[in-house]
Order: structure tokens, then C-alpha cells, then sequence
């Protein structure tokens, strides 16, 4: 189990650093870059959703999952890097209106 929750984690935090670096390049003006880097969060994102939902399918299938502290700080992780990711696109948005 710790494997599977570390594997939200890692995925997570992967999809946090592409998009904090994502923004730098935005604010250097390198919107090419910053789109890159958001795409590689989302893939990042949606790896680390998928461990979350077979999580979730084998629940409702009957196997019960323990609850830790670490599967809490797992979804947390997510959750937290996917409302950053929202407010991070409309921050580079906003830069790329000021440019013009």
C-alpha cells in the first residue's frame, strides 16, 4: 500500500515542480516553454489520478483501504497540485495578456 500512496506523491509532486518551473518561464516571457511544462504537470497529474481511482474502484469493490497518515498526506498532495495548476494557467494567461 505505502508504494501505491507514494506513487500519488511522486506524481504530484512531479506535476508541482513542472508547474512552478512552467511559471518562471512565463515570467521570463518563454510562453512555449511554460505550455510545455504544463502539459508535462498534466500527464503528471493524470498518473497520479489514476493510482488515486483504482484506489477508489477497489474500495467500492470490497477491499477496504487502510487509512494512514501518509495516504491523507497522498491526497492532499493531489489535490493541493491540481488547484495550483488552475491558478498557475490563469497566472501565465494573465502575463501573456500583459506582454501584448
Amino acid at each position: 500500500m505505502e508504494e501505491v500512496v507514494l506513487g500519488i506523491i511522486i506524481h504530484a509532486g512531479n506535476a508541482k515542480s513542472n508547474l512552478y518551473e512552467a511559471l518562471a518561464f512565463a515570467k521570463e516571457n518563454d510562453f512555449e516553454k511554460a505550455e510545455e511544462l504544463i502539459k508535462e504537470a498534466e500527464k503528471e497529474i493524470l498518473e497520479a489520478h489514476k493510482i488515486q481511482t483504482g484506489l477508489i474502484q477497489g474500495e467500492a469493490g470490497g477491499n477496504k483501504t487502510e487509512i494512514s497518515l501518509l495516504l491523507i498526506h497522498s491526497q492532499d498532495h493531489l489535490m493541493t497540485c491540481m488547484s495550483e495548476k488552475n491558478l498557475i494557467k490563469e497566472i501565465i494567461e494573465l502575463r501573456k495578456e500583459m506582454k501584448k
